[in-house]
This record gives structure tokens, C-alpha cells and sequence, in this order.
């Protein structure tokens, strides 16, 4: 017996019931393709390579090329000292200095306020003015703001300019059988603090775009999109932290001359704000705006240094302050190129009028200096080693801003007399007993091996807390 149908609850499964047909057949072309339609028989011409069409885009290497000291931070600040200088200076206000009236006659110094008994030079002191004359403390004017001077050649005081200018104390003049001087100026040392600064980023990726295979290499032979966005993230990041200690602003003076509030107003995720202690620190280049040399120059081809004048008068304020034979100077293209013209003119080579060139800072080898990338000459005793500076020619970076580029001194320079020697940069990150937050990376997710989180995604968090203390800004220079 032949089996034509199988029932279940009732219903036929198989075979045809007492009121079903055969279905009719479409034999109309319209329900037909091509194989070609169906099956792409021709491979992509995919190209996979990723074409890096801005170059190595990390901008990082400075700090680790000038010679920037690495430490750990213990507290929310860094504190550091810096002597002041040994001589001292009469900075005078408004007005000028005055005429005396005859040979031996007191002229009037206008110094600006001060109280009796707190008089800004003593009496017998000797002065030295911008116009040559040796004139010494006679007497005070406190009601008037001014000091009392008489020549020491007991000629007449020479009227002169003198606002705002200052005045060098270069020693003092006591007659026979007199007493000592009734007070003293005190040593002059700085403290100086700069507090930490805290740099965050983030990158994330859900389980499903993880799994993804794409058609471009993002290194190594991976074809996964989410790697380079954590490469990139993570490059990036780098990047940030280090404009930060470069370009990083305080609200306060770091000497603590300043009266602004350091904290920001930090907007919350439910939209309210709260001040929650978001310190800035001081950066690099603010640094040097405030205590150190600021060289501005706008001549040569590319609008930059036109000749060796340029070089020559940095070198005069470099020698104002007690400065270091040795420099790095990190500049961007336009100064690069125009410094490279200089050099091509024969104005300075390696060695120049007999003195050779010092390459302390590696090794005393000039190979080595030019392996690094750096371009050395000397020029009055000093001896540069030119860079270029990446992010200062990024148009989405430094390149923005009006700074051309720095000159550092380079950190194992050794002073010659005393031998003593101190790291121009100092950067620091937070750390202590075996933790620290130089730079912090970890992942948390339920995908590509992690478990510590219900959502269908990784996280990537990157976090560091690390400041820079510039050393005697006073010798650092800044381009502009």
C-alpha cells in the first residue's frame, strides 16, 4: 500500500489533498539571472595599504631630546628654588634724574614710594647710570619718592632719563673713622611651584565592530579598523600631554604674585558645573613669557632670521644671564630654512673664528649630533644644535600660534668654574611605592578577552598626571 499523506492534528503534511493542485510553473525570462549576477567571478582590486599622507604625525621627542629630567611626584605641586642675583639694581619710577644746581650739589633720583626706614639703597652706596656717572647716596626725599645723589667726582649731576630703568649699586664710599652700614640686603632666593596637571582620553569599540574584517592594513597585516582607532587614539593622546606641559597656562603666578583663581569651572555630564579643582600649570612657553627671553624677528627669506645680527643679539641677552655654552634650538621651517641660508653664506660653520664646536650633549661627537638630526654651528662662543620642530609646523598643532620656535640649554652642560650642574627641564608625573601615573592605560569590556562589564563593548582609557618645572627660564629663549 502506497503512503500518500501523513496527518498531524488533523492537517495533511505530505502529498496532495482532495482540493490542491500542482503549482504552476513561471517559465517567463524576467525570473531568470545571469551566473555573473549571482557569483562576482572578479576580485576586487583592493590596494590595502593605509597611505600615511601627513607622515609620522607624533609630535612628541622634545622633552626627551633637551635632556628633561624624569621624576616622581609626591605631592599636588612641585616646589623648587632659584637664586637671585648676587648684585642688586635701583629701579627707578617716574620722573627723571634731575639736574644738580652746581659742583657738589644734591640731585634728586625719583624711585618711586617707599617708607622711612624701608629706603631701597642705603646711604654711602655708589651708583653706576646708563650715562656713565658714579653718583653716591647722599640723603632721602621720602615725601617726594625720591633718593638724593651727589657726584663722586663732586661735579655737577648730569640730568638723564632714567624711568623705569635700572641703576646698578656697584659698592659703597664711608669716610675715615665711621661706622659700619646699619643694614643689609637680604640674599635673594625664589621659591617657585607649579602643580600637577591631570590628561585623559578614550577610545571605545562594540563586540560586533571588534569581529570585523576590513579591507585596509592598519599594520602588521590587521585588517581590523577598531586597531587603528585605538593606535590612533593612543598616539593622540601622547600628542595632548605633551602640548599640554608645552602650551599649559596658570592662572597664578607660580612665584605666587598672582591673585587669580587657579580652579576651572568643569561642566558636568547632567549639565550642572562645579569647580572641582582643575589646576592649569604652568607650561613651557609661559614659562619663558614671564621670567625668560622672548627674541621676535621678521626678516630673511622665509620671514624669519635675516642674518647673523639676529643670532648675535640673542647672544648678548643669553650673556645677561650667566648662560650656558650650549643650545638646542627647535624651530619650524621658515627658521630652519633661513638658518640653513646663514650657514650656506659662510657666516658660521662648525668652527668659527678658531673656536671649535661643543658637542657636550653628545658625547663630544658631532656624528652623533647629526645621526639625532641636529644641524650644529657656533657663533661667539656658543654652540647651537638645530632641530626642527615638528609641531610647530602642524598646521593643526603649534603652527596656529605666533611661536616660531626655542632655544634650551641643553642639560648636562657643566659649568666651567664651579662644575656644578642643573637639568634646564624638569618633567614630572605623579608616583609613589611602586605606582605611578606617568602614562596609565587600561581596558575594561566584556569582549576580546575582558569581563568586567555587562555591555557589549571595550573601553580603552589612557590618564596621566605630570607637570614641567622650567629651570632658570632666564636663559631659555623663545621665538617669535
Amino acid at each position: 500500500m502506497a503512503l500518500d499523506s501523513v496527518t498531524r492534528g488533523g492537517s495533511a503534511i505530505g502529498g496532495l489533498g482532495s482540493n490542491q493542485k500542482p503549482p504552476t510553473l513561471n517559465a517567463d525570462p524576467s525570473r531568470y539571472i545571469s551566473l555573473s549576477q549571482v557569483i562576482d567571478t572578479n576580485k576586487p582590486d583592493n590596494r590595502d595599504l593605509l597611505v600615511n599622507i601627513y607622515g609620522d604625525q607624533g609630535i612628541t621627542g622634545f622633552l626627551t631630546l633637551t635632556g628633561a629630567t624624569r621624576n616622581n611626584g609626591t605631592a599636588d605641586e612641585v616646589t623648587w628654588w632659584e637664586e637671585g642675583r648676587l648684585h642688586k639694581v635701583l629701579t627707578t619710577a617716574t620722573g627723571a634724574l634731575a639736574a644738580g644746581g652746581s659742583d657738589g650739589a644734591e640731585a634728586e633720583l625719583h624711585v618711586g614710594a617707599y617708607a622711612s626706614g624701608s629706603e631701597p639703597v642705603r646711604l654711602n652706596d655708589v651708583l653706576l647710570t646708563a650715562g656713565g656717572q658714579r653718583l653716591y647716596v647722599s640723603g632721602y626725599d621720602q615725601p617726594n619718592d625720591e633718593v638724593l645723589v651727589k657726584r663722586l667726582d663732586g661735579g655737577t649731576v648730569a640730568a638723564e632719563a632714567t624711568v623705569g630703568a635700572n641703576i646698578a649699586i656697584i659698592g659703597n664710599i664711608y669716610g675715615q673713622g665711621t661706622d659700619q652700614p646699619s643694614s643689609f640686603y637680604h640674599p635673594d632666593i625664589a621659591k617657585f611651584t607649579n602643580p600637577f596637571i591631570i590628561t585623559k582620553e578614550t577610545y571605545k569599540v562594540n563586540g560586533s565592530q571588534a569581529t570585523n574584517i576590513g579591507r585596509v592594513n592598519v599594520g602588521n597585516g590587521d585588517y581590523r579598523w577598531y586597531v587603528k582607532g585605538e593606535m590612533d587614539t593612543r598616539k593622540r593622546f601622547m600628542n595632548q600631554r605633551e602640548m599640554m606641559l608645552l602650551f599649559g597656562q596658570s592662572a597664578i603666578n607660580i612665584d605666587g604674585s598672582g591673585t587669580m583663581d587657579n580652579n576651572a569651572d568643569i561642566v558636568l555630564p547632567d549639565g550642572s558645573s562645579s569647580t572641582v579643582g582643575a589646576a592649569g600649570s604652568e607650561g613651557y612657553f609661559q614659562a619663558v613669557d614671564r621670567r625668560g627671553i622672548t627674541a621676535t624677528v621678521s626678516g630673511g627669506a622665509q620671514g624669519s632670521f635675516a642674518d647673523m645680527s639676529d643670532i648675535d643679539g640673542i647672544i648678548l641677552e643669553l650673556d645677561k644671564e650667566g648662560a650656558p655654552a650650549e643650545y638646542a634650538m627647535y624651530v619650524n621651517r621658515a627658521v630652519s630654512l633661513d638658518i640653513d641660508d646663514m650657514l650656506a653664506q659662510g657666516i658660521a660653520t662648525q668652527v668659527t673664528a678658531g673656536l671649535p664646536g661643543q658637542f657636550g650633549a653628545f658625547n663630544n661627537d658631532a656624528d652623533m649630533a647629526v645621526k639625532l638630526g641636529f644641524k650644529s654651528f657656533t657663533r661667539g662662543g656658543y654652540t647651537f644644535h638645530k632641530h626642527d620642530w615638528k609641531l610647530l609646523n602642524d598646521p593643526t598643532l603649534g603652527a596656529v600660534s605666533d611661536i616660531k620656535g626655542a632655544m634650551v640649554p641643553l642639560a648636562n652642560v657643566v659649568d666651567a668654574k664651579s662644575g656644578s650642574k642643573a637639568p634646564a627641564l624638569e618633567m614630572n608625573y605623579k608616583g609613589t611605592n611602586g605606582y605611578d601615573r606617568d602614562v596609565e592605560h587600561w581596558v575594561r569590556g566584556s569582549i576580546l578577552g575582558y569581563n568586567n562589564m555587562s555591555e557589549d563593548v571595550a573601553e580603552f582609557y589612557y590618564r596621566s598626571e605630570s607637570n614641567l618645572c622650567v629651570r632658570a627660564a632666564n636663559q631659555h629663549v623663545v621665538i617669535k
